[in-house]
């Protein structure tokens, strides 16, 4: 057993006590801060500087359609959830970031829209949101007045679009202008969806208790984990890249789906995520050979348990199974074993 021993100071033994803990509370935070935004995109503009602000003129959406600076990632290469945004050269508002998905015919469908933001100045504003998006959807931004303005940047190579009227989420609509020579001071932070890679072990008992390692990637912040539709008993984050789970009870035996669930999504189905239930499925026995019931079990994942004999009432019993223990269609752990009775 741990012991836990106390050593009683002074007053400059409980400073240095108070300070130690300080710095190991920020670092934790840091640390956990580190590992929360390990996995985080950025897509949009880089937000270059020499940007100038221009007005809307009208109550429009506007969105980046090509960005050529190095490391500007015009669309979202992932499924997941924006969890920030930024813009510079806003006045006005508040703002609204939009997303939009390629129809691949021109047009765009507005899917998502956040909240109202409205910048405490023209520099670098930050934005808090947590809207899904789907890889290759755009991101996009919405005044709220035609007197509101956008930092706009001269680029070559650059451009952007808008949209007029802003569309309702659900609808379609292709772009009202395009604006060739320049870009939006818009971008985006994107938590990608979870990713199961490994379950280990691969398989267990239908009485669940099994613990489970799922390994993987963008596991912050995850708020459920199923085997199947059905949630574990109970799950540990320990890392963005792990979690320790144990398994749930099952009615039947089979492949099921290991499911993460973060404010991002759930995981792609994947053969990655398999977990297989293992039990002992009790076989019809009656009127078998006692050599055909020994391999039925084996089959069904179960075990011979005590044979007693008994007279049989037919001649043509002999050697057959009159009873057994427990009735067919029963699930039981793997390895249960089944007790018959024996005609002599």
């Amino acid at each position: 057993m741990r012991q836990q021993h106390v050593v009683r100071e002074g007053g400059r033994g409980r400073s240095r006590r108070l300070a130690i803990a300080v710095v190991c509370a920020v670092s934790a935070w840091a640390l956990m801060a580190t590992a929360a935004q390990a996995s985080v995109i950025s897509i949009g503009s880089v937000l270059p500087d020499g940007w100038a602000s221009k007005k809307f003129d009208r109550v429009e959406t506007v969105f980046n359609t090509a960005l050529p600076e190095p490391g500007a990632t015009l669309s979202s290469p992932v499924n997941g959830a924006i969890v920030r945004w930024r813009i510079q050269g806003a006045v006005g508002g508040p703002f609204y970031l939009r997303v939009l998905h390629p129809d691949g015919k021109g047009a765009y469908e507005a899917t998502a829209k956040s909240a109202p933001a409205t910048p405490a100045g023209t520099g670098l504003q930050t934005f808090e949101t947590n809207l899904k998006i789907q890889a290759g959807d755009v991101i996009g931004v919405d005044p709220s007045n035609d007197t509101d303005e956008i930092g706009v940047k001269a680029e070559s190579g650059a451009s952007y679009a808008s949209i007029f009227p802003t569309p309702f989420n659900g609808t379609i609509a292709p772009p009202s202008k395009t604006f060739s020579g320049e870009e939006v001071e818009l971008s985006a932070e994107v938590q990608p969806a979870p990713e199961v890679t490994t379950v280990s072990p691969p398989s267990g008992p239908v009485t669940g208790t099994t613990l489970v390692t799922i390994t993987g990637k963008n596991f912050n912040g995850a708020s459920a984990v199923k085997f199947g539709s059905t949630p574990a008993a109970s799950f540990t984050v320990d890392s963005d890249t792990e979690i320790t789970a144990t398994a749930p009870k099952s009615v039947r035996p089979g492949k099921v789906d290991v499911t993460v669930t973060t404010f991002a999504g759930d995981n792609p189905n994947t053969r990655f995520d398999d977990y297989v239930y293992r039990a002992c499925v009790v076989p019809a026995l009656k009127n078998k050979t006692l050599k055909k019931a020994k391999t039925l079990l084996r089959r069904s994942g179960c075990k011979l348990g005590h044979v007693k004999k008994a007279e049989a009432s037919k001649p043509k019993q002999v050697g057959k199974v009159l009873k057994q223990t427990p009735k067919p269609g029963k699930v039981l752990a793997p390895g249960a074993r089944v007790r018959i009775t024996l005609g002599k």
